[in-house]
Protein backbone atom coordinates (compact mmCIF):
# COMPACT_ATOMS: atom_id res chain seq x y z
CA UNK A 1 0.00 0.00 0.00
CA UNK A 2 1.10 3.14 -1.01
CA UNK A 3 1.38 6.46 1.82
CA UNK A 4 1.28 9.97 0.56
CA UNK A 5 1.89 13.10 3.18
CA UNK A 6 1.22 16.13 1.27
CA UNK A 7 3.26 19.62 2.49
CA UNK A 8 3.90 23.02 1.15
CA UNK A 9 0.55 24.36 0.77
CA UNK A 10 -0.26 28.03 2.44
CA UNK A 11 -1.57 31.80 1.68
CA UNK A 12 0.10 33.72 -1.44
CA UNK A 13 -0.68 37.03 -3.26
CA UNK A 14 -1.61 36.85 -6.59
CA UNK A 15 1.28 36.58 -8.97
CA UNK A 16 3.32 34.37 -5.69
CA UNK A 17 4.55 31.38 -5.99
CA UNK A 18 4.51 27.89 -3.72
CA UNK A 19 5.87 24.57 -3.82
CA UNK A 20 3.87 21.48 -2.81
CA UNK A 21 5.15 18.44 -2.14
CA UNK A 22 4.15 14.70 -1.41
CA UNK A 23 6.54 12.16 0.05
CA UNK A 24 5.23 8.85 -1.69
CA UNK A 25 6.21 5.31 0.26
CA UNK A 26 5.24 1.37 1.43
CA UNK A 27 5.18 0.27 -2.19
CA UNK A 28 7.60 -0.21 -5.33
CA UNK A 29 7.20 3.09 -7.13
CA UNK A 30 9.16 2.49 -10.46
CA UNK A 31 5.89 1.88 -12.32
CA UNK A 32 3.65 4.03 -10.66
CA UNK A 33 2.06 6.92 -11.66
CA UNK A 34 1.75 10.65 -9.22
CA UNK A 35 -0.57 13.06 -9.62
CA UNK A 36 -1.97 16.19 -8.50
CA UNK A 37 -5.50 17.44 -8.04
CA UNK A 38 -7.15 19.94 -6.86
CA UNK A 39 -10.87 20.62 -5.69
CA UNK A 40 -12.24 24.19 -4.71
CA UNK A 41 -15.28 24.77 -3.04
CA UNK A 42 -18.43 24.46 -4.58
CA UNK A 43 -16.69 22.54 -7.88
CA UNK A 44 -15.78 19.43 -8.46
CA UNK A 45 -12.05 18.06 -8.12
CA UNK A 46 -9.93 18.06 -11.33
CA UNK A 47 -6.71 16.85 -11.93
CA UNK A 48 -3.80 19.65 -12.54
CA UNK A 49 -0.61 17.63 -13.33
CA UNK A 50 0.58 14.22 -13.17
CA UNK A 51 4.12 11.79 -13.66
CA UNK A 52 4.45 9.01 -14.75
CA UNK A 53 7.33 6.76 -13.19
CA UNK A 54 9.14 4.57 -15.62
CA UNK A 55 8.50 6.35 -18.94
CA UNK A 56 8.41 10.49 -16.78
CA UNK A 57 5.50 11.25 -18.77
CA UNK A 58 3.89 14.18 -17.57
CA UNK A 59 0.53 16.27 -18.22
CA UNK A 60 -0.90 19.28 -17.52
CA UNK A 61 -4.06 21.15 -17.08
CA UNK A 62 -4.23 23.19 -19.47
CA UNK A 63 -5.03 26.53 -17.26
CA UNK A 64 -1.67 25.20 -15.75
CA UNK A 65 0.53 24.34 -18.31
CA UNK A 66 2.27 27.88 -18.62
CA UNK A 67 2.48 28.25 -14.78
CA UNK A 68 2.82 25.00 -12.91
CA UNK A 69 5.99 22.30 -12.95
CA UNK A 70 5.68 18.77 -11.81
CA UNK A 71 8.60 16.94 -11.10
CA UNK A 72 10.08 13.44 -8.72
CA UNK A 73 12.78 13.02 -7.30
CA UNK A 74 12.99 8.87 -8.13
CA UNK A 75 15.44 8.84 -5.54
CA UNK A 76 14.89 4.96 -4.44
CA UNK A 77 12.37 2.18 -5.35
CA UNK A 78 10.54 2.53 -2.46
CA UNK A 79 10.48 6.18 -1.61
CA UNK A 80 9.93 9.19 -3.71
CA UNK A 81 8.78 12.82 -3.53
CA UNK A 82 6.68 14.52 -6.42
CA UNK A 83 6.54 18.26 -6.50
CA UNK A 84 4.31 20.70 -7.63
CA UNK A 85 5.62 24.75 -8.63
CA UNK A 86 2.83 26.79 -8.36
CA UNK A 87 4.03 30.05 -9.90
CA UNK A 88 1.57 33.18 -11.08
CA UNK A 89 -0.72 32.00 -8.81
CA UNK A 90 -4.12 33.03 -9.64
CA UNK A 91 -7.51 33.35 -7.08
CA UNK A 92 -8.83 30.99 -9.07
CA UNK A 93 -6.25 28.16 -8.29
CA UNK A 94 -7.31 28.52 -4.55
CA UNK A 95 -8.01 25.23 -3.64
CA UNK A 96 -7.26 22.02 -1.71
CA UNK A 97 -4.47 20.26 -3.79
CA UNK A 98 -4.64 16.85 -3.20
CA UNK A 99 -1.47 14.16 -3.98
CA UNK A 100 -2.29 10.73 -5.43
CA UNK A 101 -0.94 7.69 -6.53
CA UNK A 102 -2.30 5.54 -9.33
CA UNK A 103 -0.88 1.99 -11.85
CA UNK A 104 -2.88 4.46 -14.75
CA UNK A 105 -0.39 6.41 -17.15
CA UNK A 106 -0.34 10.39 -16.79
CA UNK A 107 -2.82 11.74 -19.19
CA UNK A 108 -5.75 9.40 -18.37
CA UNK A 109 -4.81 9.35 -15.28
CA UNK A 110 -5.11 12.92 -14.35
CA UNK A 111 -7.95 13.18 -17.10
CA UNK A 112 -10.29 10.72 -15.23
CA UNK A 113 -9.03 10.87 -11.70
CA UNK A 114 -8.32 7.09 -11.40
CA UNK A 115 -6.11 6.96 -8.69
CA UNK A 116 -5.93 4.21 -5.75
CA UNK A 117 -4.22 6.01 -3.36
CA UNK A 118 -4.96 9.90 -2.14
CA UNK A 119 -3.09 11.88 0.24
CA UNK A 120 -5.10 14.10 3.21
CA UNK A 121 -4.71 17.09 1.11
CA UNK A 122 -2.87 20.76 1.52
CA UNK A 123 -4.74 23.75 1.40
CA UNK A 124 -3.52 27.04 -0.99
CA UNK A 125 -5.27 29.71 -0.81
CA UNK A 126 -3.94 33.00 -3.19
CA UNK A 127 -5.36 35.90 -2.18
CA UNK A 128 -4.52 39.73 -1.65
Amino acid sequence: QVQLVESGGGLAQPGGSLRLSCQASGYTLDYVTLGWFRQAPGKEREGVSCIGGSDGSIYYKASVKDRFTISRDNAKTTEDTVYLQLNDLKPEDTALYYCAASFTAAQPMCETQRAGVWGQGTQVTVSS
